[in-house]
């Protein structure tokens, strides 16, 4: 699966002292980003710090050749089930949050370049003066070049959330794990912030999440991963470099797995 034996992945000599390609255990990555990771310390809206620093992390993998697709949330701007709750018409509200997606993407995407990175927006709603439109092919090209990819918008679709919409894009495009970033190291057993003994799981199938009800992304996001055999990493964005040790193997978050 992924960018392994494809011929089409880039031979991107790594940076001097770095890490080569082939000490990455995943080539081709989807990382999942919420719309509130960006705020900072903020309530609402991006703070350029926060992409600035996110865009140094990643710049190091692509440095590396691993290939980085990225579908971003819009939780800082607008959710379209929030608005939904109190009284819009859930459609149009998630209509709305897809918007906000790509305000985060284009964010994301000045960041990137800033950083010397070539990066690409592609949306699941056509507005072709700000964007590409999406479609599978092209994405899959963009990666195989060296281009970070960014999917915004989500799925295109209403009643659909950005973590289904992460779980689609891995899958079509062929990587090799998803990454979760969340504000948490990982996945436990019940709330580790109202909860102070809470257990962190290193590792726990798709099946236990399932049933567990646990809050790793929605059923249907893990239910789709499950099906397609995708690994999923949730670590917390805020540690240094945990992305890249998630990638190259080191113990970093929890691992979603398909039991035998």
């Amino acid at each position: 699966m992924g960018a392994q034996g494809n011929p089409d992945t880039i031979d991107e000599m790594p940076t001097e002292g770095g890490p080569a390609l082939s000490d990455y255990r995943y080539e081709r990555v989807l990382l999942k980003l919420s719309g509130e990771a960006l705020m900072g310390d903020g309530g609402y809206g991006i703070d350029p710090s926060v992409t600035e620093r996110l865009a140094r992390q990643i710049k190091e993998l692509h440095d590396d050749g691993v290939e980085v697709g990225i579908v971003v949330g819009g939780g800082n701007i607008f959710r379209g089930l929030a608005g939904s709750a109190k009284g819009m018409d859930r459609a149009q509200a998630d209509y709305m949050g897809m918007l906000a997606t790509v305000m985060n993407a284009l964010a994301l995407q000045d960041a990137f370049e800033q950083q010397g990175c070539s990066c690409r927006v592609m949306s699941a709603i056509a507005m072709n003066e700000v964007c590409e439109p999406y479609i599978r092919r092209r994405a899959m090209n963009h990666l195989s070049k060296g281009d970070i990819v960014i999917f915004a918008a989500g799925s295109g679709n209403p009643y659909f959330t950005t973590d289904t919409a992460a779980a689609l894009r891995a899958c079509e495009i062929g990587a090799d794990c998803l990454l979760k970033a969340t504000k948490v190291d990982g996945i436990y057993d019940m709330d580790p912030v109202a909860n102070d003994d809470a257990t962190r799981f290193e590792s726990i199938s798709y099946h236990e999440v399932l049933v567990r009800g646990l809050q790793v992304m929605d059923s249907t996001a893990t239910a789709l991963c499950q099906d397609n055999h995708m690994p999923i990493i949730v670590l917390n964005i805020d540690g240094d470099d945990n992305i890249k040790k998630a990638l190259t193997g080191e113990p970093v978050g929890t691992v979603v797995y398909q039991e035998d």
